[in-house]
């Protein structure tokens, strides 16, 4: 079995969306004409989808504007960011790159990327979400577009699931299950299961472990205050939410390979039968509509106190070397047009950031019965949660989460002494 992704998805994620309050924005510029030459340099990741996806827009682009060229760089994930880092360093940077949202941030604060303020039309910003065109902004200025988006939910295996008597699965968000039906679900799979079988795997591998942070948010709880400086993950909702997946491990609902330092994926861990569950971004559709052998479907997220989930996803942004802000101005805009955005998601199993697409929603080319599920999943994500993932120390906070919860989780590391830790962790790294 091959995963398109796994080559450069191994140690990251993909899905961590850092979102903050939809009243940023900017002050919009007149209309400006579309240039009609020039070269534009492309580097991005992908999967076999998305990569077939951009290179769709970039020809519709270049035949929408003749004289226009755009060159597109594929590299590996774990090529990507470093190549960049080491280009901006140098000065040599490409026009436009792909960031996840959680690192956009870093990068927006270190003047790296252009300042679109001046670049884009009036009412450009109305064409997306408020959400998602809060995820671009620092100072109030947009540095990029919100490209696409993406979110988790659970993959099932049906066989599976009848075999344990699980069902009906839940068919709208606002049924999805409650932890404490999840954890009757589980068992119910567990005790149906072979020793060498689990009911389920997490995705929170690698830079993946903000998807941790579900957990804490259906619990009602908090890593950072307002200011996204100070600490709050010590808290009621914070034990709540680590007791409850810590739990995960030694009752066999996990395989110990699933803990947020492992190497191997959840993904791998469903698409092997190892487990009956998997939590998975909408990304793996097209993989697993054609290499699974297996009757599987789609279901949301467990709730608790309330429903939450990760928007993960990826922005478009230019750097502010270009040499060609115009053009690359255009070209942002134009990959985020209607048509365009429809046929990038559509193909590539992703959610659109534009309000029109959003509202009259979306069908994946593969499984486009597990479209709603997926958007539905996505319609809960809060802004106030959203917002703290935006922390300009995201990645450091990141760090910290890797190490502490891979203690609480295989570690032996209790509840108190992990959200101690982590506490600190985060306060060093924002200096709060």
């Amino acid at each position: 079995m091959e995963l398109s992704r796994r080559h450069f998805l191994a140690g990251a994620g993909a899905v961590s969306l850092p979102l903050v309050l939809a009243a940023c924005g900017f002050a919009p510029a007149a209309p400006k004409s579309t240039p009609k030459a020039g070269t534009l340099t492309f580097t991005t990741w992908g999967t076999d989808s998305e990569l077939a996806g951009f290179r769709k827009g970039i020809s519709a682009f270049q035949a929408a504007n003749p004289g226009a060229t755009v060159t597109l760089n594929a590299v590996p994930y774990k090529e990507m960011f470093t190549n960049i880092d080491a280009q901006l360093q140098a000065g040599n940077p490409p026009d436009i790159f792909r960031v996840q949202y959680y690192n956009f941030g870093s990068y927006a604060g270190r003047g790296q990327l252009l300042d679109l303020s001046t670049q884009l039309d009036s009412g450009f910003r109305d064409r997306f979400t408020p959400a998602a065109w809060s995820a671009v902004q620092n100072g109030g200025k947009p540095f990029g577009v919100p490209h696409h988006t993406d979110t988790s939910a659970i993959l099932y295996n049906k066989a599976a699931f009848e075999t344990a008597g699980v069902g009906p699965v839940p068919t709208a968000v606002e049924d999805a299950w409650t932890w404490d039906e999840f954890e009757k679900v589980a068992q119910k799979l567990r005790d149906s299961m072979p020793a060498d079988k689990y009911p389920f795997a997490v995705n929170w591998q690698g830079n993946g472990v903000t998807r941790w942070l579900n957990w804490l948010f259906q619990a009602d709880g908090r890593f950072l205050e307002d200011d996204l400086v100070t600490p709050a993950i010590k808290s009621k909702a914070g034990a709540t939410a680590l007791d409850f997946t810590r739990s995960f491990f030694p009752k066999g609902f996990v395989p110990p390979s699933d803990s947020v330092q492992s190497s191997t994926l959840a993904a791998d861990i469903w698409f092997s039968q190892t487990s009956a569950m998997g939590f998975a971004g909408a990304f793996l559709i097209p993989s697993a509509a054609k290499t699974l052998d297996f009757d599987w479907g789609a279901t949301f997220f467990p709730r608790n106190v309330r429903a939450g989930g990760d928007l993960g996803g990826n922005a478009l942004v230019a750097t502010s070397e270009t040499s060609n802000p115009e053009l690359a101005a255009s070209f942002l805009d134009f990959m985020t047009q209607e048509q365009p955005m429809r046929d990038f998601c559509s193909g590539a199993s992703l959610l659109p950031t534009r309000a029109d697409l959003v509202a009259g929603g979306i069908e994946f080319a593969q499984r486009s019965d597990l479209s709603p599920v997926f958007v539905g999943q996505a319609s809960v994500v809060q802004a106030q949660d959203a917002g703290q993932v935006a922390s300009p120390d995201m990645t450091k906070i990141i760090t910290v989460l890797k190490d502490q919860l891979e203690l609480a989780f295989v570690g032996g590391q209790s509840t108190d002494d992990t959200l101690t830790a982590i506490s600190a962790g985060i306060a060093k790294a924002t200096g709060g």
